[in-house]
């Protein structure tokens, strides 16, 4: 079975904004958790600027979480659709970026308080598609994690080319090209990001916020 749209465009995105946040802030990873811990300790080696805003993604990014899946349980509890409304979340967000971005950049101190307030809109962002991810596209391939992607991929390479159990054949081969798929999917986000920012700056945070609208009309992995 192929990658569904939804899981398509969520990487996509998520590869695109890690990539651009990165760029826009000074070494900021708006999806990459580990990243800013990475970042964070040359920071502190090298003396440069940053410090604050990843010291204080972890926080926020745990925060959001959290508010996202109460917010998604008392949605479930209300027979609301609980997936879309986490994703149009996720797009209100998305849009706060670009717009904050465009009109508060370029920010060559990203612990400025209106670079953190940009950032913070970001990484809120990344934030919510990571707990609608969890939560709700379990059955998919993560669309931000690709750590733990390629190390699927390669263990499900793996067994298929030593055999394995022939009756998880299919099921293995299923998850190993949903899994390449997503990996190409956020590579080419990160690329995108690349080029469209050096031609445009913050104005090419406009291609996520179109994707994640569309995300919401999007069919999920079944």
């Amino acid at each position: 079975m192929k990658l569904s749209p939804l899981s398509a465009c969520l990487s996509f995105n998520a590869g695109f904004v890690d990539t651009t946040g990165f760029l826009a802030l000074q070494g900021l990873f708006t999806a990459h958790v580990t990243g800013n811990f990475v970042t964070l300790g040359a920071a502190l080696v090298m003396g440069s600027n940053g410090i604050i805003a990843k010291l204080i993604a972890l926080p926020e990014f745990i925060g959001v979480i959290v508010i996202a899946h109460l917010a998604g349980l008392a949605l479930s509890r209300r027979q609301k659709p609980v997936l879309k409304v986490l994703l149009f979340g996720e797009t209100l967000l998305l849009l706060g970026f670009f717009l904050l971005a465009v009109r508060l950049g370029p920010f060559p101190d990203s612990d400025a308080p209106l670079a953190l307030l940009t950032g913070f809109a970001g990484v809120a962002a990344m934030a919510v598609q990571n707990a609608a991810q969890r939560a709700h596209l379990s059955a998919s391939p993560p669309t931000t994690i690709m750590t733990g992607n390629t190390t699927q991929a390669v263990l499900d390479a793996v067994e298929l080319l030593h055999g394995g159990d022939p009756a998880k054949h299919a099921a293995v081969q299923t998850r190993l090209l949903r899994t390449i798929a997503v990996i190409f999917c956020f590579g080419g986000g990160c690329a995108a990001a690349a080029v469209l920012y050096t031609l445009a700056g913050a104005w090419s945070l406009a291609l996520p916020v179109l994707v994640a609208a569309g995300s919401l009309f999007a069919p999920s992995d079944t």
